[in-house]
């Protein structure tokens, strides 16, 4: 068996989407998933399964549509690539929270101007392989390009605080 995360976007977000994780663990494992575990209601599982990532997201995407009438797009990665993506966060922050990573759900069309229209100056932004990294000092609340961070990437994405990340790649252990 190998250990993957999913990541759901938009779940419990400002109201909408609603999902309560005791759903998302039965769904999981109603698919015959094992060691079903989440962490906080944003949308975040890790589990025990074989099977390729994209095809678990695709099962996991059909089983909430199914149960809960929900249909959010969904990040699933091997334990060891969760951890390679956390790794290669550039930023080591004091405060956990102002740094954040984002999953790429989509191969990515950069947009250099937006970015530098909405970027505070105290704001970094890298691009990886898997995952963009925003480093947001001033926190995510007050951050143009947080909120506009689709846009700028070309692509959708689901976001964690590093801290939240790190908790979820401590619940792989």
């Amino acid at each position: 068996m190998t250990r993957h995360v999913a990541l759901l976007r938009g779940i419990n977000v400002g109201g909408g989407n609603r999902l309560p994780m005791a759903d998302l663990r039965s769904a999981a494992e109603g698919l015959g998933w094992q060691s079903v575990r989440t962490h906080i209601a944003s949308g975040n599982l890790v589990f025990e399964v074989q099977g390729a990532p994209d095809a678990l997201a695709a099962a996991l995407s059909d089983a909430l549509k199914t149960s809960c009438g929900l249909t959010p797009r969904i990040i699933v990665q091997t334990a060891a690539a969760f951890r390679k993506t956390l790794d290669a966060c550039p930023f080591k922050p004091e405060d956990l929270r102002h740094a954040h990573v984002f999953w790429l759900l989509d191969k990515p069309a950069f947009d250099k101007d937006l970015l530098a229209a909405l970027r505070a100056g105290s704001e970094c932004l890298a691009l990886g392989p898997d995952a963009a990294y925003l480093h947001a000092p001033d926190g995510i609340g007050r951050s143009a390009l947080a909120n506009k961070i689709d846009k700028v990437l070309g692509t959708a994405t689901t976001g964690r605080n590093l801290r939240t990340a790190r908790a979820i790649a401590a619940l792989l252990d």
